[in-house]
């Protein structure tokens, strides 16, 4: 318990650091760097906040770290404690900007969901590939995740030269067996989804949401089989959360092995909820460690 408080109270006082620093400078080992999907690729201007990078230049470079907030979530307001001790762990980090509002659990619902069973699977392709037609949601093809991770590495490789970028790259592409992906809730939900179809290094879902397929069942996509071996596969959440049930069903369908998958259950604070309290609340920071591994 002793050595535990002391990794908590050294984690606060790097992430107080880490939020007190200013975009593009180093602190002690970690760099932050800021870079708006914009200058990525100028045809993007729906949801251009910035991009947070993070990575410590002086180990040895490890995989590197895919984030994608929740919805509404902002990338340089992301769970930097989390953040940080990922690159204690070996990795580099991107939390992603990318468009998550409306969410998959407000467009396929009702009469959506009801005239189409696929509705979730789709709407998720469309965010993250944009390679489908969806009518319901506005996103255009270069909004896609991928297009904007994969304009994000090209420009990091060419304009951050203190880093190998390249080495997550291939043909042009995201080298996926690079590269660990995770999220929170929608962000979540659609890491989970990129590992159904590309092998990637490791899946860490943060209460990755509830896909139905009809009421009451959830969606066919959790069933379908995997690239990604499901070794590499976790998932929590937290006990209090509404959805609590379902999520576990979905990791369930996911085939996440049964001590992969961690029912958070610590206090949460006042005023917040359960359902974002897994990526915030340093307390978790053993479990942190277990789920990212190591990043070598």
């Amino acid at each position: 318990m002793f050595i535990k408080s002391i990794l908590i109270v050294f984690l606060t006082l790097l992430s107080n650091n880490l939020i007190a620093q200013n975009p593009n400078k180093k602190n002690g080992e970690i760099v932050f760097l800021n870079v708006t999907p914009s200058k990525t690729d100028a045809r993007i201007v729906n949801s251009n906040t910035p991009h947070l990078i993070m990575y410590n230049q002086e180990q040895k470079q490890g995989k590197l770290l895919l984030f994608l907030p929740g919805t509404g979530g902002i990338a340089t307001k992301g769970p930097k404690q989390l953040f940080a001790v990922a690159v204690q762990q070996g990795y580099h980090v991107i939390n992603l900007s990318y468009i998550n509002r409306p969410a998959v659990a407000q467009i396929c619902r009702k009469e959506n969901l009801k005239n189409n069973s696929k509705c979730t699977e789709e709407f998720r392709t469309r965010r993250i590939y944009g390679t489908n037609e969806f009518d319901f949601i506005d996103d255009s093809s270069y909004d896609a995740i991928e297009n904007r991770f994969t304009k994000l590495l090209i420009y990091l490789a060419k304009n951050d030269k203190a880093t190998n970028w390249s080495a997550y790259l291939e043909d042009g592409k995201p080298k996926w067996s690079e590269i660990a992906v995770s999220g929170q809730s929608q962000g979540g939900g659609m890491a989970a989804f990129i590992a159904k179809t590309k092998k990637v290094a490791r899946v860490v879902d943060f209460s990755g949401g509830w896909d139905y397929s009809a009421k009451n069942k959830i969606a066919d996509w959790y069933f379908y089989e995997s690239v990604t071996p499901s070794h590499l596969w976790y998932g929590t959440y937290h006990a209090t959360e509404p959805n609590a049930k379902t999520i576990h069903e979905t990791y369930e369908a996911l085939n996440i092995p049964k001590d992969h998958i961690y029912a958070f259950d610590l206090p949460v604070p006042e005023g917040k909820k359960g359902h974002s309290n897994g990526v915030r609340n340093i307390g978790y920071t053993p479990q942190w460690i277990e789920l990212l591994g190591s990043g070598y």
